[in-house]
């Protein structure tokens, strides 16, 4: 095989892959437009407490199953859901909120 081929070839490979590596515009326009509304809204902040969510935001819908707490490296994550948005939490303290989406599911 000739080197032209060869550069030929992956060439041709490199741009047959290049969708499925590259976010596509549309995708990356969504998500500043969902860290638009995150920043919009009235959501926990990173270091309350569980009880201080609670306080403030009410009895979450549904609280999901702990993930992690295995070893100190992976400590247990809680996930509160409320109507529009989530709560992620390490040990008992905020690490984040988002907002749900329609296709989104904490599961």
């Amino acid at each position: 095989m000739t080197r032209l081929t060869r550069s030929l070839l992956f060439a041709a490979l490199l741009v047959a892959i290049a969708p499925l590596a590259l976010p596509s515009s549309a995708h990356a326009e969504s998500l500043r437009t969902k860290v638009r509304q995150e920043q919009g809204m009235n959501l926990p902040q990173r270091g309350m407490t569980m009880a201080q969510v609670e306080r403030q935001y009410g009895t979450p819908v549904r609280k999901l199953q702990t993930r992690g707490g295995d070893s100190p490296k992976h400590p247990p994550i809680n996930r509160w859901e409320y109507a529009n948005y989530i709560v992620y939490f390490e040990r008992n303290h905020v690490i984040h909120s988002v907002i749900t989406t329609p296709d989104s599911n904490p599961h």
